[in-house]
């Protein structure tokens, strides 16, 4: 199951939030209570694919297809987010696993920012 980790700066007006386990790392922004932004990092390293939804964008996809059991992956791991979180992500994850829609692949690899590396 995915834990918070705590202490993260914010990105005015947006409040970042980081959410992990062994096998993902998922990166929220809300505002008003709201997610705007996030990006569910995923696999063995967790650190070469992510699923990622902008409020301004929409839904894309970056690195190699997602594993088979990325879904079923997901519903077991997000069970303790909280759950606006939970259910804005989730729906995401199911429309790009069901392929209900088209998703747009940006880069061949997930590329992070300084602040959503590991220590």
């Amino acid at each position: 199951m995915m834990r918070e980790i705590l202490g993260l700066s914010d990105d005015p007006p947006a409040q970042r939030r980081w959410f992990h386990d062994d096998y993902f790392d998922l990166f929220v922004w809300e505002a008003g209570g709201e997610v705007t932004l996030f990006q569910l990092c995923y696999g063995q390293d967790s650190s070469g694919r992510a699923l990622v939804w902008d409020k301004a964008r929409g839904l894309f996809h970056d690195g190699p297809a997602s594993a088979p059991d990325f879904a079923a992956r997901f519903e077991e791991a997000a069970a303790e987010l909280p759950d606006h979180i939970r259910r804005e992500v989730r729906e995401k994850v199911h429309e790009y696993a069901g392929r209900r829609i088209s998703v747009q692949a940006r880069r061949a690899r997930f590329r992070r920012e300084d602040w959503q590396k590991d220590s």
